[in-house]
């Protein structure tokens, strides 16, 4: 299969990972919230990674240290702000919002024709989510573009880190940093809700939330371009669609049919033409570490 097909595919297969997880994640809002369950994703997610790669950091460049902990703080930001636009916006909105995020890195990043398919993509988003239903929460709105910017810095920095760090050692260390702040931030109005079931209950659902859809978009951004990854992210809300509609048994409008159809189109362009101009590599080797592959 060609890097470019390659790269598209594990960028799909992670947003099916996600809204799993996302759905799978209902179970704990009762116990914990949806803070408490980002949370518990994380802490998990940066645990499992120290155990299983155990990085360590004379195997990075000062500099790639950094961007690992910068794409951390991201990522924590990403989820937790997300999710407190959800609670005072419709999701949709709150979708829409966020996504003027990958679909802003994919207009910069994107060349001549290729910037045809971020706007074929917004059309399809905006059919898809149908912000201008439902009342406008202003603080809402500020969580929901707040995230959106960390998810075009989590683009970003995912590519950079992937470029530079051989396997998923970057990960192993920008996952901790997120567990750490999301700790302070979430976690002294959750610790008191904790009971074993619900820890074992976070332990299943970070492999499947944030470890796996996480590994495969650093192995996707190897392949793909900034702008043909941050267009093929506008996907997800279709794949949601249809996780709904098999899950959920939420039959979509024709609104939601057509932006299908606009999301996928612009996802196939992106995938034929978002191959990077070379196959990226480490910028140096590093050492062999214990229990990595």
């Amino acid at each position: 299969m060609a890097p470019t097909r390659t790269g598209a595919a594990m960028a799909v297969a992670s947003m099916f990972f996600v809204q799993l997880g996302l759905a799978a994640s209902v179970a704990l809002f009762d116990e914990v919230g949806p803070d408490g369950a980002a949370w518990l994703r994380l802490a998990w997610a940066g645990l499992l990674l120290v155990v299983l790669i155990r990085p360590r950091p004379s195997g990075f460049t000062r500099r790639t240290l950094l961007a690992c902990v910068a794409l951390g703080v991201v990522t924590a930001g990403v989820t937790i702000l997300f999710m407190a636009a959800v609670a005072r916006l419709p999701l949709g909105t709150a979708s829409a919002l966020e996504f003027l995020g990958p679909l802003g890195v994919a207009v910069a990043r994107g060349r001549g024709g290729t910037k045809l398919w971020p706007a074929l993509a917004a059309v399809g988003v905006l059919l898809l989510t149908e912000p201008w239903r439902g009342g406008v929460d202003l603080v809402g709105v500020g969580f929901a573009l707040a995230a959106g910017a960390c998810w075009a810095a989590y683009i970003l920095l995912t590519q950079r880190v992937g470029d530079e760090v051989s396997g998923i050692r970057g990960l192993a260390v920008s996952m901790p940093v997120a567990a750490v702040v999301a700790t302070v931030v979430v976690g002294p109005g959750v610790l008191g809700d904790l009971t074993w079931p619900v820890l074992l209950a976070g332990l299943g659902l970070a492999v499947l939330l944030p470890v796996v859809p996480f590994v495969l978009e650093l192995l996707a951004l190897r392949r793909l371009t900034t702008a043909a990854f941050g267009t093929l992210m506008s996907l997800e809300p279709a794949i949601a669609l249809v996780i709904g509609l098999v899950a959920l048994h939420q039959v979509p409008g024709v609104g939601a049919v057509v932006g299908i159809a606009f999301v996928v189109a612009a996802g196939i362009g992106a995938e034929r033409t978002g191959a990077r101009a070379e196959a990226a590599a480490p910028t140096r080797p590093e050492p062999a570490v214990v229990g990595t592959t």
